[in-house]
């Protein structure tokens, strides 16, 4: 048996036996794990004896330096007490929720005078009725069209009753608001119309339909045949709404379904949401590193992360497996929490069991595109830049390169843009440009010369002070945008500063050829590849960049010059006349008065620059 050392071993010989949690540290006291226990002792203990760990354990095992426990007088407590110790430490080693996004739901204050529907993402305990969760903004909204589609409700935030009544708009004249501001109609008589929409919000369509049905059938029969038109769509979207739910069975059941699918590695948690009797939706949500952990520990884990975090609690919960008297335990916390009634049930046989079953298949469905997903990213990135330095004739995979492109305009404003890919992947704050400073006309060979001369000299630097700087980082790889000769010019650069070069390669556009220095052919691959595709990506991005930052300067140096040319403005008043007036097209549209009126000019040089300005118009 592995000897902890003197001090661990004392604090695992004096655990108690009593329910509390456990909080492991690492060697800098960072802690790495949060867990609770019925029993201190024995599960504490049990993590310090040579037996069989799961990988996810058996790492965390290997970090540990230390660990602390806190004695509660509950199960239930311990379970209150991990919640929160997990949300405040985020240990690398639990279950944590990366998704953090609140769906949302419909809103109704009924306590007001004349209510109407809001969209919120989070449910308060303030008396109103809450609708939802609705997986999406896009569905919330259709709900909310099929509403006032068939009800004459209010949309307006105008607090209701008026003091004095006010002209209607243009919904009550087209039947889709009943006026209340203008006092077209009763509180009563309004709230009998919205208590249709708690109806129909409430899965009640069959009345909804019936009614529409019968305007249809009137409107029609008073030949107004545009107006039944206008009900039977507004009928096909409400059905359309019904058909996309599925109907599970006739009472009001309220329940989330949870299951697990694992591979190994990861696992992925599936949430279905039945509200009404109906099924509304669901999410998954992805736990990296639980694929080889207990089913029912992971899922307990993932409903104290869930439930701690939303207020959106149902009646039911049905979840696939809980560590053995768990259900109770979550049961009473989930009961605390939401102040009413609730069941968590691990339903084995019928109906309920087979919702169980269709969420395991979505959480299977889900784990499965979510690899796919990943392969096809690595394959693209780091995959991709490993296939491109074994063609390249590496020792080993080229994790950062960079991308040279130069940008000008007839040899004006040249400017060297360098990007960075870090394992396959744009690292935009490693991005750098470069203003050509040795030559007055266009030469891409020199300048890439001069760019490579200055990248490696700041780099050398850097490393004779000992300090890590933006330049410090050394390329394994680096592409250059053309052929032979531009790659001839910036390799030498790099040897006249009495360095050795890294693998470097050009990338010619025409016939997208690989060259490599002093190579008599070029090397050429499928367009199709990841590798020449991988090598295009950053070859467009080196080109983007330095176009960016070219065209900005070109605009500052046109605006520069059409001012500076005009006697009597030099910086100074460039500067003020910019600060005042944002663009060169608003102080070429202000009046000389304007102009004069800005600080360091004169009326002078205002008149002098608005006839410069205005010159052949």
């Amino acid at each position: 048996m592995k000897n902890w050392g003197e001090k661990l071993e004392e604090k695992i010989s004096m655990l108690p036996d009593s329910p509390g949690c456990y909080l492991m540290k690492s060697r800098d006291g960072t802690v790495i794990y949060v867990g609770k226990a019925v029993n201190l002792k024995n599960r504490v203990r049990s993590y310090f004896r040579d037996t069989v760990h799961t990988p996810k354990v058996a790492a965390m095992i290997s970090h540990i330096d230390d660990f602390e426990i806190l004695l509660c007088e509950t199960n239930l407590e311990a379970l209150i007490l991990e919640c929160n110790l997990i949300k405040h430490y985020k240990p690398y080693y639990n279950i944590l929720l990366k998704d953090d996004k609140h769906y949302p739901y419909l809103r109704a204050d009924l306590k007001q005078p004349f209510p109407r529907l809001e969209i919120t993402r989070r449910m308060e305990k303030d008396g109103a009725k809450y609708f939802g969760p609705y997986i999406g903004a896009n569905a919330v909204r259709q709900v909310i069209e099929a509403v006032r589609g068939v009800f004459p409700l209010r949309s307006c935030r105008q607090v209701l009753p008026a003091a004095h009544p006010k002209r209607p708009c243009m919904n009550y004249d087209i039947g889709r608001c009943m006026a209340p501001c203008a006092g077209k109609c009763s509180e009563a008589e309004y709230a009998e119309m919205f208590t249709g929409v708690m109806n129909f919000l409430n899965g009640d369509y069959g009345s909804v339909i019936a009614k529409l049905r019968k305007d249809m059938d009137d409107a029609a029969a008073e030949m107004r045949y545009e107006k039944a038109a206008r009900i039977r769509d507004r009928i096909r979207d409400v059905q359309g709404l019904m058909e996309r739910q599925i109907a599970l069975r006739t009472d009001n059941s309220e329940q989330d379904v949870i299951a697990l699918a694992q591979d190994g590695l990861d696992a992925m948690v599936q949430v279905l949401y039945v509200r009404g009797g109906r099924m509304i939706g669901g999410d998954h949500f992805a736990l990296p590193r639980e694929g080889a952990e207990d089913p029912g520990e992971v899922l307990a884990g993932f409903m104290l992360q869930y439930y701690g975090d939303t207020g959106l609690i149902p009646r039911n919960v049905l979840v696939q497996a809980l560590p053995e008297g768990m259900a109770d335990q979550l049961e009473g916390w989930l009961r605390q929490k939401k102040g009413t009634a609730v069941t968590v049930a691990e339903p084995k046989r019928g109906e309920k069991h087979e919702l169980i079953t269709l969420a395991a298949k979505n959480a299977a469905d889900a784990l499965e595109k979510r690899n796919a997903r990943r392969t096809v990213h690595e394959e693209r990135t780091v995959g991709a830049a490993k296939k491109l330095g074994e063609i390249l004739g590496m020792d080993r995979e080229p994790r950062r390169i960079e991308g040279y492109d130069i940008s000008n305009t007839q040899g004006v404003q040249s400017v060297a843009a360098m990007v960075v890919f870090i394992d396959g992947e744009p690292a935009r704050k490693e991005y750098r440009h470069f203003r050509i400073r040795t030559l007055e006309s266009a030469d891409d060979f020199r300048s890439l010369y001069e760019t490579l001369q200055r990248r490696y000299a700041h780099a050398l630097r850097e490393r004779e002070t000992g300090e890590a700087g933006k330049f410090s980082d050394l390329p394994d790889l680096i592409l250059i945008d053309g052929g032979p000769q531009q790659l001839r010019f910036a390799r030498q650069a790099i040897l006249d500063l009495g360095l050795e070069p890294p693998k470097m390669f050009g990338l010619a556009e025409k016939q997208e050829e690989i060259w490599l220095p002093d190579a008599a052919e070029p090397i050429l691959l499928d367009h199709r590849t990841p590798e020449l595709q991988l090598a295009q990506r950053i070859r467009d991005e080196a080109h983007r960049f330095g176009i960016i930052h070219h065209r900005s300067l070109r605009g500052k140096a046109s605006i520069h010059s059409q001012l500076e040319d005009i006697p009597g403005i030099g910086p100074a008043r460039r500067k003020a006349l910019l600060k005042a007036f944002g663009s060169l097209k608003a102080i070429r549209e202000a009046d000389a008065d304007a102009l004069a009126a800005v600080p360091g000019m004169n009326r002078a040089a205002a008149e002098a620059l608005h006839a410069g300005l205005n010159a052949g118009k």
